[in-house]
């Protein structure tokens, strides 16, 4: 009940439309009492003309109404049903447009919520919960699972209201015109609400594994088509097709179990309807037989009763789909709970440039128990060119990533011009820091918009000047649409070193401070290395440089490198300075020059 609160509360900033759809369904549903109610007098009075018995004494107003009708005529009574029941259907469907209306825009308008908060969590979450979840899983979550909460608020609630409001009329209806006889009936009541509470939670259980599967499903689709290159370099279709296919199939079984169990509610809840439309068709009978029971009055009980069956099949349908709901609402709230491992403080220092050092201050680093980082200690000077350089594992990436604070240090600090990074805003911090990978992300919008991003004010000019600098330019020209070429998935239309142009373009264009290089040139041909590397010169003048570099060749030039080795600081120098040394870096430099 906690969960399924919780589910409605969603529901909250639209509570003054789903008021008005509620008093709609209240309408409708005593319309429908009043269209069951028709039988008597028709039964009893226009076809039959006979008195109307009611065996119970009944409430004072329904007696008084009760005797007004066996003293008029019939052909009266005949006109009053004849427009009141074109008034009753046009009212009853005015009411129910409004409230089915009503509930589905609350619906529609509660998934673009749920969809815009998801979104917004996952983009305030921190780099390290992306490495723990899976992108398709994160994509399930914000198109599956949104969207069985959509079923349980537009039309789980709508059922679930109107349904209710129908149980009561009928209820209502039933007790006043024969109160024994309607008590007997409702001795099986508990036995049919068993069968659908039982059901509930076994839905619940299952459509929380579906949605799973689903995840699973979105996971591989996400990863085939992004890594299709490689699944075709490496002829795996057909593995990658049975992994699908396997699944897909789990998916299917998953969802076919539920759909069983949904489907034998509505059998089973029929059949002890009808032992309690059998028992009262028994004893009602038999009333009328001995004069007690008019049969008008009869038709109307046994009607009420039986018009009892499909809300209550309504409602166990209901309860399948809140309780899918529930589960889905639960997988929902997990994003929206999770904090972020890497938060800003309240009034946050406020950077403004960048005038002295970057400090590692004893920084460790792990990501769970793995030791990354060990007790690193580094001083990095303004306009300085520092290179890091290491074994694959050795901690380069994540020495840098811990500048921008994609991550946090475990133990240790890292300042900038003597401030705890810590302290300050996200937003001035990234602000100072350009970063240029080997892994160029790009989005699919147009080259304006990607040398522009995160810079929406900038005019044509200053974009087509940076795309200049980085020996763009000439490029980007000769496209069909110019800088207003729209560029693929990741860039795919462009080669990988116009993919890296754009990329050096767009960080000279946010002319930062200090600028991440992470061999931005290793995955490219001898030409189009020549190209970028001049951009690279460019874009590095003037600034403060850290570069990761995998090919040693591409660092002689810098004023200083770093060695890391095992998480921690084993050299440090000049090229010529560590090549004299003969340590791991010279190890290494000789071991890249003899595989040439």
């Amino acid at each position: 009940m906690r969960d399924y609160l919780r589910l409605l509360k969603f529901i909250r900033p639209y509570i003054g439309k789903f008021l008005i759809a509620t008093v709609c369904m209240g309408f409708s549903a005593v319309f429908d009492g009043v269209q069951l109610a028709m039988i008597v007098p028709v039964a009893d009075k226009v076809l039959s003309n006979q008195k109307i018995v009611v065996p119970d004494k009944v409430p004072g107003f329904l007696a008084s109404f009760i005797e007004m009708i066996n003293n008029t005529p019939q052909l009266v009574i005949l006109n009053y049903i004849a427009i009141g029941v074109i008034l009753l259907f046009l009212l009853k469907g005015f009411f129910g447009f409004v409230q089915s209306y009503l509930m589905s825009d609350i619906g529609q308008l509660v998934v673009r919520d749920i969809r815009a908060k998801l979104y917004e969590k996952l983009q305030s979450l921190s780099l390290d919960y992306f490495t723990q979840k899976r992108g398709g899983e994160l994509i399930s979550r914000i198109t599956n699972d949104v969207k069985l909460v959509e079923n349980a608020v537009s039309y789980g609630s709508t059922d679930l209201i109107y349904q209710t409001m129908q149980v009561l009329v009928f209820l209502c209806l039933t007790f006043f015109i024969y109160f024994k006889l309607a008590l007997i009936s409702f001795i099986l009541v508990p036995f049919i609400a068993f069968p659908i509470v039982k059901v509930g939670k076994m839905l619940r259980k299952l459509s929380h594994r579906s949605q799973e599967k689903m995840a699973d499903i979105n996971s591989l689709l996400y990863e085939t088509i992004i890594g299709t290159r490689i699944v075709k370099a490496f002829n795996m279709e057909g593995y990658e097709i049975k992994k699908f296919a396997q699944a897909n199939h789990d998916y299917y079984r998953i969802s076919m179990k539920s759909i069983k169990r949904i489907l034998i509610v509505s059998p089973v809840t029929e059949f002890l309807g009808c032992l309690a439309g059998i028992t009262v068709f028994f004893w009602g009978g038999r009333e009328v037989i001995s004069g007690k029971l008019s049969f008008g009055v009869f038709g109307l009980f046994l009607g009420a009763l039986l018009s009892l069956i499909r809300p209550f099949k309504k409602i166990s349908q209901v309860h399948s789909v809140n309780q899918q709901a529930v589960a889905a609402s639960t997988r929902i709230h997990e994003v929206l709970d999770t904090l972020p491992s890497v938060s800003e403080k309240k009034d946050a220092w406020q950077f403004s440039g960048f005038s002295g050092t970057i400090t590692y201050d004893d920084v460790w680093f792990s990501y769970g128990e793995n030791g990354i980082l060990m007790g690193i200690k580094l001083q990095i000077k303004k306009g300085e060119m520092v290179a890091i350089v290491g074994p694959s594992g050795a901690g380069k990436s994540t020495l840098l990533d811990l500048l921008p604070r994609f991550y946090d240090p475990k133990n240790g600090r890292i300042l900038i011009d003597g401030v705890d990074i810590r302290e300050a805003s996200l937003r001035s911090l990234r602000q100072l820091i350009g970063i240029v990978t080997q892994e160029t992300i790009l989005f699919n919008d147009t080259i304006r918009a990607n040398i522009a991003y995160g810079m929406a004010e900038t005019s044509q000019k200053e974009i087509e000047h940076a795309a200049i600098l980085a020996h763009a330019h000439d490029f980007i020209k000769n496209l069909p649409q110019g800088y207003e070429t729209l560029i693929g998935d990741r860039g795919t239309k462009l080669s990988g070193g116009e993919r890296q142009r754009i990329a050096i373009a767009r960080a000279l264009l946010k002319d930062p401070p200090i600028l991440i290089l992470d061999e931005a040139t290793s995955q490219l041909d001898t030409q189009s290395e020549r190209i970028v590397q001049e951009a690279l010169d460019t874009l590095i003048h003037g600034r403060t440089v850290l570069v990761i570099a995998h090919r040693l060749s591409t660092v002689r030039n810098a004023q200083r490198i770093i060695v890391l080795e095992a998480g921690r600081i084993a050299e440090e120098g000049r090229h010529e300075e560590l090549l004299n040394k003969g340590g791991l870096y010279s190890r290494l430099y000789r071991l890249q020059e003899a595989e040439k």
